[in-house]
């Protein structure tokens, strides 16, 4: 199956829960995010609180300095922490990042192969969620790992008119 990229509507993400929309996006009943094709960077699993994407490392993002750019690393980690906080939402929720720290481990080439990096649920609370991120190349070797904090965003009431 061809993979399709887009995004999709406010109504269709709020709908379902954000493990099944996550789900959704491996099986292909939505749209893989465009900034997916262009960084060479795949959902490839996902279950309650943990999501694996694998990337391809290649020369189009090394930085001045001849290795992958830390923002490509940085993509790929935020990615896999970010979606492990989305598998944990409720219809209706949402969420952001609130903060995130990487620790860049070795230069990402690409000899390091395809990349797999794990997004894994450290808290769920009412309205802070914790992850944490790992990548390693594909002989095993860690890369980079990190954190991320998210807020949890809850459906707003319909305002009540006002009695005048």
């Amino acid at each position: 199956m061809e993979r399709v990229f887009g995004v999709v509507g406010r109504e269709t993400l709020l709908a379902e829960d954000g493990l099944s929309f996550i789900r959704g996006i491996i099986e292909g009943r939505h749209p893989a995010p465009p900034f997916a094709q262009a960084s060479d960077i795949d959902l490839i699993e996902a279950e309650e609180g943990r999501v694996v994407f694998s990337g391809r490392p290649s020369t189009r993002f090394f930085n001045p300095l001849g290795t992958v750019h830390g923002g490509w690393t940085a993509t790929i980690l935020d990615s896999a922490m970010a979606c492990a906080a989305h598998a944990t939402l409720k219809p209706g929720e949402g969420y952001t990042t609130l903060e995130l720290k990487l620790n860049y481990v070795r230069p990402v080439m690409p000899e390091s192969g395809t990349v797999r990096c794990e997004g894994r649920l450290i808290h769920r609370g009412g309205s802070v969620i914790t992850t944490e991120g790992s990548l390693h190349d594909e002989a095993g070797r860690l890369l980079a790992h990190g954190t991320e904090t998210c807020l949890v965003l809850r459906p707003q009431p319909p305002k009540q008119p006002s009695a005048g």
